[in-house]
């Protein structure tokens, strides 16, 4: 399958396809005579499994590890859940850390409502 075919099957673009085939992600894509690129299905389905990892947030790199699980020979299946574990705790760490900013934000807000004319001349500005 052509570039342009793989990518549109993988949900990616062909500039991804080459990025992911440049850092190793994809294993050494054939050609065909005419020099074009020739993706079989695998590839297609690595890249497939590459796009929704980092949909789900996760790095290049945590993709590696798992296709290296996978490329061993054992399902990745546990390590998936594990790393999307991961992956959720911290999404919800940093959405504790936004309400908290959140919650400064409109403090801060609120206190700038009432004007300058509460600032101390003194300070840059006595809202932050």
């Amino acid at each position: 399958m052509r570039i342009s075919e793989a990518a549109a099957a993988a949900g990616t673009t062909a500039k991804t396809l080459r990025f992911y085939e440049d850092i190793g992600l994809l294993p050494g894509i054939g050609r065909t005579q005419s020099g074009y690129r020739d993706y079989p299905d695998e590839a297609i389905q690595r890249a497939a499994f590459i796009r929704r990892s980092r949909t789900a947030g996760l790095s290049l790199e945590q993709a590696r590890a798992l296709l290296a699980v996978h490329d061993a020979g054992t399902r990745p299946c546990s390590h998936v859940r594990d790393r999307l574990a991961d992956q959720l705790q911290a999404l919800d760490a940093r959405i504790a850390e936004l309400q908290a900013l959140r919650n400064t934000l409109t403090t801060q807000l609120q206190a700038a409502a009432t004007g300058p004319e509460g600032c101390d001349p003194g300070q840059v500005c006595s809202y932050l």
